[in-house]
Formats: structure tokens, sequence, C-alpha cells
């Protein structure tokens, strides 16, 4: 299956372990799929990730983008902007959300099977996911699903 690793994964990957009880939940399980699971998996990336992992501390930068190499980046195409504007259109995730319609944008146009991600908020929103396939069918696109490292620890 081929996978579209969205920023969330290389933040939870690195970051110092959360005093958080949900946090440091997703941080173990995100550390268990990338160290025992991933190998299961093709991986993909995007620039836009890449640019996200790079802000902020430049320590924790570094260690994001350390997580990202060797993984293949997927072209941000004018059809992916097409599919971001769309998606921002439809109201379905504000625009302020901009970078994360274009993740599901970029990972929509390549066909990728999954979404990884933790950004509940845009992105794995229970409340946002059906009206998301639906809008991405009628572009004529098929919307990979999204789903968290959790979700992939499960059995089928």
């Amino acid at each position: 299956m081929r996978v579209y690793i969205e920023t969330t994964i290389p933040s939870y990957l690195t970051s110092w372990p959360s005093p958080q009880v949900v946090d440091a939940g997703h941080q173990i399980s995100t550390h268990e799929w990338w160290d025992n699971h991933r190998q299961d998996y093709e991986l993909y990336t995007s620039l836009l990730t890449r640019q996200e992992a790079a802000s902020g501390d430049p320590v924790a930068a570094q260690r994001r983008l350390d997580s990202l190499v060797g993984i293949p980046l997927l072209e941000i195409t004018t059809e992916c902007e097409a599919i971001a504007s769309a998606i921002l259109s439809s109201e379905l995730i504000p625009v302020k959300a901009d970078r994360d319609a274009l993740h599901i944008a970029v990972a929509t146009f390549h066909q990728m099977d999954l979404l990884l991600t933790w950004n509940i908020r845009h992105i794995a929103n229970a409340h946002v996911r059906e009206g998301m396939r639906l809008h991405i069918d009628s572009l004529g696109y098929t919307l990979p699903t999204i789903c968290s490292p959790e979700e992939l620890l499960l059995p089928p």
C-alpha cells in the first residue's frame, strides 16, 4: 500500500516525550508503527511536508527532516493545487487550513492508498471525512483512506 506521510508523523516521531497522556500515546503509536511496520508500506511525502518539518526550532527541525530522508517526494502539480482550491471552496475545511487541503490534494492526485496523519482538526476529522470523500469523488478522484499510525497497528 502507498502511504502519504503528512507533517504530524515526523513531528510525533521526533518530539520529546509529552507529559500529556493523549499526545504521549500518539507518540508511542507512531514509534511502534515507524519502527516495526513502515517497511510493509511504500512511503511518500511532499515538499510541503519537508517545508513544514523544517520550520521552528532548528534542532527539532533537523530531527524531523532526518526522519524523512529517503522518502520519495510527490510533485505538487497544478492539478494538486486545483484540488486543494476546490477543497477550500467547499468549506469542508477553513481557508486558513490551506496547507492541510494541499496535503489531501497531493495524496489524492497521486492515488495514495492511505494518508497518514495525526491532524484531527482538519484532515482526520470524522465530521469532515464523508463530505470530503463525496466532494473528492465529484471531482473525479478517490480520497485516500485517512488514518493514524495507531489504526495501522490494529489487525485487519
